[in-house]
């Protein structure tokens, strides 16, 4: 009888024993675990770099161009007014890509102005020759420019020119136009850079 006492209180105390010790393994493999998930996450700051950048676009006047930074890149947002619009048709023979058939646009901005919204432009200002960032020459006739200037944007580091819709002209050592971001309309003052926002 004592005998069968003492094995009952041993397999009590194994059972209890294998419990705690399971638990402590689990409790030291979720210590362990959580960092390590963790450290697989991207950081708060890199969540912020290539997060979206809402912009109200409703102070911009005509001709005014606004930079904003996205995924650390300069984005220019510039509103054109008519007579812009009504010159880019004109640039058409001297451009390189008039039609935006290089794939640097969203397929809503494969348009003369490359935007959603004829009077903006949003484009990326880095020159896709070798990074350098365009100067802004928006006005008609820009005695820098030449008599037929009709605005837009010149690098200053090895002489590519670009028209009011970020397309590249003809003979300049930039390869291709400006990109244009993924981009959308959240209301008509505020418009989201970084995404798409579903439909076109």
């Amino acid at each position: 009888m004592y005998g069968s006492d003492s094995k009952t209180v041993d397999l009590k105390r194994r059972r209890s024993l294998v419990l705690a010790t399971s638990g402590v393994g689990v409790v030291g493999a979720a210590a362990f675990a959580a960092p390590l998930l963790a450290s697989w996450m991207p950081s708060a700051r890199a969540k912020a770099a290539g997060a979206p950048v809402e912009v109200n676009i409703s102070k911009i006047e005509p001709g005014q161009l606004v930079r904003v930074i996205w995924r650390g890149k300069p984005v220019w947002l510039i509103k054109r007014n008519e007579e812009t619009l009504g010159n880019l048709a004109s640039n058409v023979t001297l451009l390189a890509d008039p039609d935006s058939n290089v794939a640097q646009q969203p397929d809503y901005a494969k348009n003369e102005g490359r935007s959603r919204k004829p009077e903006m432009l949003i484009a990326i200002g880095i020159c896709t020759h070798l990074g350098c960032s365009p100067t802004y020459h928006p006005d008609l006739g820009d005695a820098a420019m030449g008599a037929d200037w009709k605005g837009g944007f010149y690098c200053p580091c090895h002489g590519s020119r670009f028209d009011m819709s970020g397309r590249v002209f003809k003979n300049v050592p930039a390869p291709t136009n400006l990109e244009v971001p993924p981009h959308f309309y959240k209301s008509d003052d505020l418009v989201l850079i970084g995404e798409d926002g579903g439909a076109a």
